[in-house]
């Protein structure tokens, strides 16, 4: 299949009629994820400027599925739904006061910047009508702007209906008469609709949207969601990078006023066109299979032409289309691609005979759907950005960029005190806010809370960790809770490796005694160098007798550790072991590495290696997040984690596959159930309480979980209960991506703040039971805080206990000997669904649902 017919089984050919302008504006992001051969180690953890007098390029529309807000020409999607969802008011324990009180206060400066406005201030709202009616969008706004009632003042109008004005006009209906060009009378009828507040979604959205025009005044170009600054690149020549420093900015209403949240952010661009890459590759590869490779490596890639500034993402590759193919313009006219650049950006193309890139344009309220939007992009203008798989996994590169992307605290807070220095200083900006009665004021400080540390139970003995970023010294002389005994299992491996799979083993066996698992030798079978064969030998000698299967791969290629997991969680449900043979050739890392095997090992097979106390009895948790399956486009693959005993070390998971935008709920009544049956038989009682920390959340997705995950969840404890006693409830929603930061002053500078600090008020919103917490220890950089929303809460637990009881979660993590930024059935989900969206694609057997066979 040619390039033009998948592009027509996926729906982006160039149909006729659809607008195939080249350059259009398209904001993308990109996003991938490595494999982890080596399955143990630390977890992660747009157009021209206009006079003063023209209309600004944005406009406001409400629709049933909440306010948004955006740029002509699809420059700004913001979705704000989220900010009409209220559930704190349907909380009574936390209407007057959702502030815990343990813990040591700490004073903590934040990247929050206060709003400076008149106490009265307000946003006001007219509808504009137009007699005789008008078509023309920029007709219309030709004619408000430039009425003598409007001209240079501050206002803004959507080209529809919509004005917005900074003062409220003399009467409730002002009516205005102008002419047009022809000399025809046209009068507008000017209705007041809405006084608005400083808090209403409405005068959020344009607070965000007048920023955005501020960070342009400061010529800062708009990638994506954040700013950037071109003129300033951070070069990286010998891998040919550059790194453009720019910033992210939102508005919104916090607990007591509104505040600018504002963070430094980077963009890493290759100094490499797409056609460079593909010359590069066509060198390299077989002829023949050019085409195919190309298209592995480009689609679903994001680039960006630096002519505009824009982003793209690659949808396909139109190899019959060259740049001196002509297309046609808006106005009628036909023009090739090659006198396009020319005439529009002064750019000459020197490769006439390179194919096209295609990019679907995802534009929202188009009627007719049957006739994709899609622009040609020119290879030769086309830059790629992020980092490819061979980039990450190289140690010297992602030091580099770390030094430049992992800001310390007072780095971050002196960029961020230059940015607002800058606005101050900049007669363009501060005009831009001082038209609306805008001042951006100074950064917030505020009161967190430091909650003490955790002790670590083991079999017998417990330990004070002397670092809560890893504990794995402390513990190394204790022996784990409970696993059993490892004496049933195989080793599969190449001839070579024989060598380094008997010393992994013996070490094994070396470190499981003091931790008391028992390891057993193993049946060790040797297999061909080629990835078909381990597959082969595992068919012909895996029985479900067998507790584990341990493969040493000879190197790091995808599909060999993609067929191997594909195989033990499909078709003969064991719990497997990757580990890469490189990783095994450090001698002097060997017992390091087999202790963390282990304690994988361990886990796989049922075992506890550790808990934390706690008060609450008969508490089942449970964690749910929501990917994206790697292959199977238009497909999410939800995993669901909970726990099984009253000691939150052992675990029921399930994973299900569906189709994209169908809701999670539909499958989430499914997983419940098996996990209530789960916890019944185990406990021979049902939970008392269930708490339900919900990952992968997007934005805009909040009240779909509101409206529709908690009545499901809910349906099915009240079954079960069966109307008599049903476990009580509570949902929370975890965001590991915040713009919020926090950090502490010592010795006359900025730190991350301790491991434990809590921040629930002044930088939580007032509608919802909402608080961060730091529950990691950041090497380098500046912390990252979680955002916990408490959406639903029946089990009216104090806020202090529902903060001490996440931080507890995020201790019993069995991957890493440390604390982690989420609970960790969220991160068990995550792992769950990681493993299946990128390596298995199918819903694995649920005979391994007892077990943490994805670890």
């Amino acid at each position: 299949m040619n390039g033009r017919a998948r592009a027509k089984a996926r729906g982006v050919y160039r149909g006729e009629g659809a607008f195939q302008q080249p350059g259009s504006p398209r904001a993308g992001y990109s996003g991938s994820s490595d494999l982890l051969a080596l399955e143990s180690g630390r977890e992660g953890g747009n157009g021209r400027t206009r006079d003063g007098n023209s209309p600004p390029k944005f406009g406001f529309s409400a629709g049933s599925s909440g306010y948004k807000v955006m740029e002509r020409g699809g420059k700004i999607r913001c979705n704000f739904a989220d900010m009409g969802v209220n559930t704190r008011e349907k909380m009574e324990h936390v209407k007057d006061s959702k502030t815990g009180c343990s813990g040591i206060p700490v004073k903590v400066v934040t990247n929050l910047f206060g709003l400076n406005m008149p106490r009265e201030w307000q946003l006001y709202q007219y509808h504009v009508k137009f007699n005789p009616e008008l078509e023309s969008k920029r007709l219309k706004s030709a004619l408000l702007y430039n009425h003598p009632d409007f001209k240079g003042k501050p206002m803004v109008f959507d080209g529809v209906s919509t004005l917005f004005l900074a003062h409220k006009q003399e009467n409730q209906v002002t009516e205005l008469s102008c002419e047009t060009r022809r000399s025809e009378t046209v009068k507008m009828i000017i209705t007041l609709n809405h006084q608005l507040q400083s808090s209403s979604p409405v005068s959020i959205q344009f607070l965000n949207v007048t920023f955005k025009k501020v960070l342009k005044k400061l010529s800062m170009h708009q990638i994506g969601r954040n700013f950037y600054n071109p003129s300033d690149p951070v070069e990286i020549p010998q891998h040919k990078l550059s790194l453009w420093p720019g910033f992210s900015m939102s508005v919104g209403q916090y607990e007591n006023r509104v505040m600018v949240c504002a963070d430094v952010s980077h963009k890493v661009l290759r100094n490499e066109s797409v056609l460079e890459f593909m010359t590069s590759l066509y060198q390299n590869v077989d002829r023949a299979r050019f085409a195919e490779m190309c298209e592995k490596e480009l689609v679903g890639l994001i680039v960006l032409t630096r002519y505009n500034n824009k982003t793209y993402r690659v949808d396909d590759i139109e190899w019959s289309v060259k740049p001196t193919d002509s297309f046609e313009k808006r106005d009628g006219t036909r023009i090739s691609y090659k006198d396009y650049y020319k005439q529009q950006y002064d750019l000459v193309l020197t490769d006439l005979n390179q194919p096209l890139l295609v990019s679907q344009l995802k534009i929202k309220g188009r009627k007719n759907i049957d006739k994709p939007c899609v622009v040609h992009l020119v290879p030769e203008l086309c830059y790629m950005t992020g980092l490819s798989s061979h980039a990450k996994s190289n140690f010297h590169l992602m030091k580099a960029l770390a030094q430049e992307t992992h800001l310390s605290p007072e780095s971050r807070h002196q960029r961020l005190s230059r940015l607002a220095d800058n606005i101050q200083r900049n007669k363009d900006a501060r005009l831009e806010l001082e038209n609306w009665g805008l001042q951006l004021g100074c950064q917030a400080s505020l009161t967190g809370r430091v909650v003490p540390s955790e002790k670590i139970l083991m079999q017998s003995e417990m330990c004070m960790p002397m670092n809560a970023g890893d504990w794995l010294r402390d513990m190394r002389n204790m022996k784990i809770i409970k696993v059993p005994p490892l004496e049933n299992w195989m080793v599969v491996c190449i001839h070579r490796n024989m060598d380094l799979t008997h010393d992994l083993v013996n070490c094994l066996r070396r470190v499981g005694g003091p931790m008391g698992f028992r390891i057993e030798y193993p049946r060790v079978v040797q297999v061909p160098d080629s990835p078909l064969a381990f597959v082969r030998i595992l068919q012909q000698h895996v029985n479900p007798e067998q507790q584990l299967v341990m493969c040493v791969l000879p190197s790091d290629q995808k599909d060999c550790y993609d067929s191997v997991k594909k195989f033990m969680s499909l078709e003969q449900p064991v719990p497997s072991q990757c580990v890469l043979a490189r990783t095994l050739s450090k001698q002097r890392m060997m017992m390091s590495v087999a202790t963390k095997i282990a304690l994988q090992i361990a886990c796989k097979l049922g075992g506890e290696l550790w808990a934390v106390e706690i008060p609450l009895k008969s508490l089942m948790v449970v964690g749910i997040d929501v990917n994206k399956d790697a292959v199977a486009k238009g497909t999410s693959v939800v995993g669901f984690v909970a726990s099984t005993n009253t000691s939150i070390t052992r675990w029921y998971s399930h994973c299900v596959i569906q189709k994209a935008g169908t809701i999670t709920a539909d499958c989430l009544k499914v997983c419940m159930e098996g996990a209530i049956n789960k916890w019944q038989r185990c406990n021979g009682e049902l939970p008392a309480r269930v708490i339900v920390y919900r990952d992968g959340v997007g934005d805009g997705q909040l009240r779909m979980v509101v409206d529709y995950e908690v009545p499901q969840l809910l349906s099915v404890l009240n079954e079960c209960g069966g109307g008599v006693r049903r476990p009580k409830l509570s949902m929370v929603v975890v965001r590991k991506k915040t713009l919020c930061r926090f950090f502490t002053e010592a010795n006359r500078s900025l730190q991350n703040p301790p491991v434990g600090t809590i921040i629930d008020m002044e930088a939580t919103r007032p509608e919802w039971y909402d608080f961060f917490l730091v529950s990691q220890h950041a090497r380098q950089g500046s912390v990252n805080p979680t955002y916990y929303n408490v959406i639903y809460d029946d089990n009216g637990l104090k806020p202090d206990h529902m903060q001490r009881l996440t931080y507890k979660l995020c201790h019993l993590y069995f991957n890493w000997t440390g604390l982690i930024r989420v609970p960790a059935p969220c991160q068990y989900a995550s792992k769950l669904t990681f493993l299946v969206g990128q390596s298995i694609h199918r819903e694995p057997s649920l005979e391994l649902a007892d077990k943490l066979y994805y670890l």
